[in-house]
């Protein structure tokens, strides 16, 4: 293997990157970004007073192969230093709300809060634990979240907690994604143990092996639920952006997008504005759809499956407001789609990551989600959206939920087109078919990215490592 091009410089493809320039069978990695910068998603604000705003993804989770595997690669980057680890026993991580007809619900964090009849639900949740535990195993071969949940542990709290967690991880639609690839943990567990709660309990098969290094042992120790990073999540593809430019193998180009790429003798010659580029494989961590108008007409069963991947817009605004404004202290509250299809949700900054405050005087952050799988309906066409609109709809917000009836003193708002995969219901065919034409065509191609095996930065960053190891055919 001599030379590999990776498209795309968000994580996905800055971690395919790493992995690579880490086996010397591979003697030349070029980075293509068609933006200005690297990072992706993973996007922070740091003001010149010290405030830290993130635009994308903030904690982490550090549980898991793939959260071990992020966490031993921040070690090798030599981030250790930089963790702000946030504890299971922090109020951010016990205390988590959903609100629902007006009002500000916290979700149960303890096995006692099963036994009572806790608000918005109408009974105790060990009915639904008990019930689950006696229910059949389904025969499908895959299922909609709702679906799922509905039948193991009732439509209540599929309509509530699921609708709303889904919201809150996918910007999407329970009814419509796929449990199989939405989180395959809860499928895994009752096709190996009949049960959620079984599977909970005695874990649902065995997973993929990383031994954890000195930060993920740190981790466990000090059980730790999520974490992020001093300066902000950008942090760390900018350390993998440094740590790849010290590398001579390696050669990275900004604003640089693919207008098309086209077979070769030896694998691939990718079209530029300016020129041309041969390279014997691709790794593709662009969207699937922008991968497939840039693929020749020979790839047309794969260009139709990768188009048919559907995304969400999801509009983030960030705020800052003096003082100590918050009614409640927890990570933050999700918004049911029959409560505002609108608002997805808004997370108390502040709580879990005071450090990103600015350090003169007392201030809360806050970040509202708006949009996702709903967003056209309820905005509109994001091209003729305004900021000042989605501002006011935040801020509003804030002030029916929280009770703040004061302005924020700082804002930001972004609208972020196409952001987030929506795997829906049979997205498992989608993939497997994809990767079958890959490799009965002998396509010199791999595909990482959140479009594909998950879309958390974990998932993303860990399947950017497996898809090199399967193409190297050696650990990395």
């Amino acid at each position: 293997m001599r030379s590999v091009t990776v498209l795309g410089g968000g994580i996905g493809g800055l971690a395919a990157s790493y992995y690579l320039a880490k086996n010397p069978q591979v003697t030349k990695v070029i980075v293509l970004e068609s933006s200005s910068r690297f990072g992706g998603w993973l996007w922070s604000t740091r003001r010149s007073d010290g405030a830290v705003f993130e635009h994308g993804p903030r904690g982490i989770r550090p549980s898991g192969a793939v959260g071990r595997n992020t966490l031993n690669m921040v070690d090798e980057l030599g981030l250790a230093g930089e963790i702000l680890p946030v504890t299971y026993s922090h109020v951010a991580s016990k205390n988590r709300y959903l609100y629902v007809k007006g009002q500000l619900h916290r979700m149960p964090s303890r096995i006692s809060g099963l036994l009572w009849t806790l608000p918005p639900f109408s009974r105790p949740l060990l009915f639904n634990v008990v019930k689950e535990m006696l229910v059949k195993k389904g025969n499908k071969e895959d299922e909609t979240m709702h679906s799922f949940v509905s039948r193991r542990l009732g439509k209540e709290l599929a309509d509530i907690a699921v609708d709303s967690f889904c919201r809150g991880v996918f910007a999407g639609d329970c009814r419509k994604l796929s449990v199989r690839s939405c989180f395959p943990p809860l499928f895994n567990a009752e096709q190996r143990r009949g049960s959620l709660i079984l599977g909970m309990l005695l874990g649902s098969g065995p997973g993929p092996m990383v031994p954890p290094g000195p930060l993920a042992q740190r981790s466990v120790k000090e059980s730790w639920a999520q974490w992020s990073l001093r300066r902000g999540v950008e942090s760390l593809p900018e350390a993998i952006v440094e740590h790849l430019g010290q590398n001579k193998r390696v050669h990275l180009h900004r604003d640089t997008p693919v207008k098309h790429v086209s077979p070769s003798a030896s694998g691939w010659t990718i079209h530029l504005e300016d020129g041309v580029i041969h390279t014997d494989h691709i790794v593709s961590a662009l969207p699937a759809k922008t991968l497939s108008s840039a693929l020749p007409a020979s790839c047309q069963p794969l260009i139709q499956q990768l188009q048919d991947i559907s995304t969400v817009t999801v509009a983030v605004v960030n705020l800052e407001y003096e003082g100590s404004i918050l009614p409640v202290m927890g990570f933050g509250h999700l918004v049911p789609s029959a409560e505002d299809q609108g608002l997805l949700g808004i997370v108390y900054d502040s709580v879990p990551f005071p450090q990103h405050n600015r350090p003169d005087g007392h201030t809360t952050r806050l970040t509202v989600m708006m949009g996702g799988a709903w967003f056209q309906e309820v905005f509109g066409t994001p091209e003729d959206v305004k900021e000042v609109d989605l501002l006011n709809r935040a801020t509003e917000a804030v002030r029916c939920h929280l009770g703040v009836t004061t302005e924020p003193t700082w804002s930001w708002v972004g609208l972020h087109k196409d952001c987030i995969p929506q795997y829906y219901l049979g997205h498992f065919k989608k993939i497997e078919s994809m990767r079958g034409f890959i490799k009965e065509n002998n396509l010199p191609l791999s595909l990482v990215g959140s479009s594909y095996d998950g879309v958390s930065v974990n998932d993303v960053i860990f399947h950017g490592r497996t898809a090199v190891e399967k193409l190297l055919g050696a650990e990395v």
